[in-house]
């Protein structure tokens, strides 16, 4: 047997890349979501290997006012270039598979793996020019603010949510470079050699935490008397009563209400929510997790909306506070179920 040559498994593997890699060119690669009270069905940035689609005038427009560069097909050279690179690889794992070569395999998998990485340092300096590099004449201007996208997961900018993700083509990317891992594994007889660890399914699955980790994000503060919530609308005033939610996604909401949060989820249950957030009333705009505080409700409280919740990190202090508001103990779930 030819130790040089690779196995039909792998060869399959390699057929399976090139047909994902041809796939990926013709759907689109990237997507940045735009959320905005203005906006209420979200608006969609869609990154092609060869375009750009989505709702680009309306972005474009948008983009005028705060001195963004307008987004053109022509002014990046990747999309001229892309197509091409892609195809390139293709055919090298097409060519792989006929010669079955363990060489070919791995100077494909590196080839690709510095692919993807000279493309991510792309995207993320085209993202750095576009949300830098602005009109100084642009009609609207907030000193000391930059509009950079995030590379992956979530970022606020201004009143405006952007989410980036992976879409369908880039997820074929993600499943190509994964196979050909495989195949690089498989080859080199790694699985072997940790036989009698978890060492691989250790790394394995860090990587994938890792990796979809990126898309979540830490509880970001609520700026008093800037930010507005995002159920009753008003500005969030009182750091006290205020509340926030991160959904799966990365999302941000903020409200000036326990209550607004929890209507906000009844009226949106197609959001899917990974945490909620709560401010300790007698901190200074301190947010805590939901679960794990403690609530008095009723009596004489008086939150912004009239919700009548307000939220400890303490249970002594809760107790404190419902003698002093003549208010009762109220669980999370209770509150949950209002």
């Amino acid at each position: 047997m030819n130790n040089s040559k690779i196995s039909t498994l792998s060869k399959v593997m390699l057929l399976v890349v090139m047909a994902l890699l041809v796939s990926s060119v013709f759907v689109p690669m990237w997507r940045i979501e735009l959320s905005a009270p203005q906006y209420p069905e979200g608006l969609v940035l869609l990154l092609h290997a060869d375009k750009i689609a989505g709702d680009v005038d309306i972005i474009n427009g948008l983009n005028h006012y705060i001195g963004m560069k307008t987004l053109h097909k022509e002014d990046f050279i990747e999309f001229t270039v892309l197509p091409y690179i892609i195809v390139f690889f293709a055919l090298c794992a097409l060519a792989v598979a006929v010669i079955a070569m363990k060489k070919g395999l791995y100077a494909l998998f590196i080839s690709f793996i510095l692919f993807g990485i000279l493309a991510g340092v792309d995207f993320y300096r085209w993202n750095y020019e576009y949300g830098h590099n602005l009109d100084p004449n642009a009609a609207i201007q907030v000193p000391g603010m930059s509009y950079q996208p995030p590379l992956l997961g979530y970022k606020q900018l201004l009143n405006f949510g952007a989410y980036s993700i992976p879409d369908t083509g880039g997820w074929m990317l993600i499943a190509a470079g994964l196979l050909l891992f495989i195949a690089v594994i498989k080859e080199t007889n790694l699985l072997n050699r940790f036989k009698k660890s978890n060492t691989t399914a250790v790394l394995l699955v860090f990587l994938t935490f890792s990796f979809f980790s990126c898309a979540k994000t830490e509880v970001v503060p609520i700026k008093l008397n800037v930010d507005t919530c995002d159920f009753c609308k008003m500005t969030i005033a009182d750091g006290k009563y205020a509340a926030e939610v991160i959904s799966e996604k990365g999302r941000v909401f903020k409200f000036d209400d326990i209550m607004c949060m929890i209507q906000y989820g009844k009226e949106n249950a197609n959001t899917k929510i990974a945490a909620y957030y709560v401010s300790d009333y007698v901190q200074d705009n301190v947010l805590i997790p939901a679960k794990t505080a403690f609530f008095i409700s009723e009596g004489t409280i008086q939150s912004p909306m009239r919700g009548g919740v307000i939220a400890f990190s303490s249970e002594n202090d809760a107790k404190e506070f419902g003698i002093k508001f003549k208010a009762k103990p109220i669980t999370w779930e209770a509150i949950i179920a209002k």
